[in-house]
């Protein structure tokens, strides 16, 4: 099963990701890490990742699909794997599908804007152990304290409304036109096109969770 999570910050989709890649044992293949992973190669397309990123440039989408091929031929990938973090445009979905990379599913994770700023606004950290609060989902014991320490936890800077705000306005501008494109495809019966299905994420993570577990079931027979 080869699959992409398309949504929001804020809509679940590394929740999501977590429950899929358990229930049918494939990796989640982040762009952060491959290019990580690649920085530390000495060799060949390795060297050239870390040039470009060294030099503060943005990489390349011929290189990224490469990454991805590189990526996608290791052994943890025979059943399939999800891909986070990309394809991001519509360029770089086209350059998937040139080069064979076929998609079995993309799963848009739809959440209304308000709620993502809510979701992301109202997060708090404490930064010395990374443990994550919510002033509505999950509220510390005792407002602005870490529950364990009593140490004041923080809202980091990409959770400020104003900041949540910019990030959802860039997201919407490159992701539309990539929603686009699948819901095109699979209207037209494209050969090797994805099933392309919307959720609705306002649910609880288990209904969700449940909703896609179906779609990825009913609608190309994956065994459970």
């Amino acid at each position: 099963m080869r699959l992409i999570l398309l949504g929001s910050p804020g809509a679940g989709k590394g929740t999501q990701a977590k429950f899929i890649t358990e229930k049918y044992h494939i990796p989640q293949i982040s762009t952060g890490d491959m290019l990580r992973a690649a920085i530390q190669d000495e060799t060949g397309l390795g060297t050239t990742v870390k040039q470009i990123v060294e030099s503060g440039q943005l990489v390349p989408d011929a290189v990224m699909i490469q990454l991805v091929e590189q990526r996608i031929q290791q052994s943890d990938c025979i059943h399939g794997f999800l891909l986070d973090g990309f394809p991001r445009t519509v360029p770089q979905a086209e350059a998937l599908r040139l080069r064979h990379i076929y998609i079995d599913f993309v799963i848009d994770i739809n959440v209304n804007e308000e709620e993502l700023i809510k979701r992301l606004s109202g997060r708090r950290i404490h930064p010395a152990s990374g443990r994550v609060y919510h002033l509505l989902y999950h509220p510390p014991h005792i407002a602005g304290k870490d529950d364990v320490t009593g140490e004041p936890l923080i809202q980091r800077p990409d959770d400020q409304e104003d900041t949540v705000r910019k990030r959802l306005s860039i997201y919407h501008q490159q992701t539309a036109l990539l929603r686009d494109y699948y819901m095109q495809q699979a209207a037209k019966h494209m050969a090797q096109a994805p099933c392309y299905a919307e959720i609705e994420g306002h649910a609880a993570v288990e209904v969700v969770r449940d909703k896609i577990f179906s779609i990825l079931t009913i609608k190309k027979g994956v065994s459970q």
